[in-house]
């Protein structure tokens, strides 16, 4: 079995790749020449499927149109192997790329420590999708759901969610979708500067309730390596999609991405109520002032009423500033629960928003960045596990 598959007429390049697996990488690599992909598709499918390779490459020297032909074939037939496209870097190939199910997009010029780091980063894509799908999942689904809630409008919490969304990003490539169920008034594509052809009325109707490839046509690539399936462009479109299709999309995504975020519309309308049922995480987003805060231990109470809390919440504190008349401890004993994340006020996440490009996709120094930073990384793996084991000893302890 060969880990690593090379596509290339380029020796050059076949060299420095082979140097970077034998640096530091355990398995081999087979190369394949280039004219493979002028031939059957079936063919190097066959080759692939004797291989079993964790990591296909498409090297320099090859044209662009063929690699992503094969690709998607791959992607569709193969959707464990990380496909990685030697290419210089530009946003309209980067998009072209996600399309076809490439995972990532390495340099021509990447010297081996740099390639040794991107193929490290697939083989890891690979372990992921191994252990998710070897995982009984609940209900079908592997992925970890996040909701991000808010009773009140104006906290914010669209901005928390498309850098959430960014952030896990980095963590998982091309691995998270954000969906926007603010269905009338949603500002998802806005926050990321898109122009969706597709929204989520398109994914919720016809084939795409049953082929997860036609649903995966509709979402929308954003440069920093996600995807977002946006609201109605018409408000009167949100009368169109019910709770039982929101359900159904949210199962289906869960399916196929690490992470699916969710933005909601203000208050507990019917697609959040539904969303919440098959959220694994909660992020409740309030502002520093009277009326956010006690909308929000209102919604928590009736949710827990409801018995429609998911297994984890994280509550962030958006806004923070202690000239307010409030202090977080204020806040969460009003809340009854722990304030988890919180943001201070910032001018650069303004001109963040007004530019479409979310904080932690521009990495702009600030202490906001921090802030979102730190709930990134409370959906990291080993951040969970962790927290888990400490939980644990807790409880063990008393």
């Amino acid at each position: 079995m060969s880990r690593f598959v090379l596509i290339t007429p380029s020796s050059d390049f076949e060299q420095k790749l082979r140097l970077a697996v034998a640096g530091g990488l355990q398995g081999h690599v087979k190369s394949l020449p280039a004219s493979v992909l002028t031939g059957d598709p079936a063919s190097v499918l066959d080759q692939l499927g004797l291989e079993r390779p964790e990591v296909l490459v498409f090297g320099p020297g090859i044209a662009l149109e063929d690699a992503l032909r094969l690709a998607l074939v791959v992607d569709v037939t193969f959707p464990e192997i990380s496909v990685v496209l030697v290419h210089d870097d530009h946003p309209d190939i980067a998009l072209q790329a996600m399309r076809a199910g490439v995972r990532d997009i390495l340099s021509p010029l990447a010297d081996i420590a740099s390639i040794r780091a991107q193929l490290e980063r697939a083989c890891q894509a690979f372990a992921t999708h191994q252990r998710s799908g070897a995982q009984p999942p609940r209900e079908q689904q592997s992925g970890l759901v996040i909701g991000v809630f808010s009773p009140k409008g104006g906290v914010g919490k669209t901005t928390v969610a498309t850098n959430l969304a960014v952030g896990l990003g980095k963590l998982a490539p091309m691995s998270v979708v954000i969906v926007d169920l603010d269905l009338q008034f949603g500002d998802v594509g806005t926050g990321l500067y898109l122009n969706p052809e597709y929204s989520v009325l398109d994914a919720v109707s016809g084939a795409a309730t049953q082929d997860s490839m036609v649903l995966k046509a509709f979402l929308t690539p954003h440069p920093s390596g996600i995807y977002a399936l946006c609201g109605p462009r018409n408000p009167a479109d949100a009368d169109r999609v019910s709770s039982a299709q929101v359900t159904r999309l949210i199962q289906q995504l869960a399916m196929e991405f690490r992470y699916v975020v969710v933005d909601t519309g203000p208050g507990l309308t019917e697609p959040s109520l539904a969303a919440l049922e098959q959220c694994t995480d909660a992020v409740w987003v309030t502002g520093m002032d009277v009326p956010s805060v006690r909308g929000l231990r209102t919604g928590l109470d009736v949710l827990q009423q409801l018995n429609l809390m998911p297994e984890t919440r994280h509550v962030v504190l958006n806004f923070a500033d202690t000239k307010t008349g409030l202090s977080v401890e204020d806040i969460e004993s009003t809340l009854n629960a722990p304030v988890d994340v919180s943001i201070p006020r910032s001018r650069a996440i303004t001109l963040a928003t007004n530019r479409g490009i979310p904080l932690l996709q521009d990495k702009v120094r600030d202490p906001a960045t921090k802030s979102l930073t730190e709930l990134v990384q409370r959906f990291d793996h080993e951040w969970r596990a962790k927290s888990q084991r400490k939980l644990h000893r807790r409880v063990v302890v008393r």
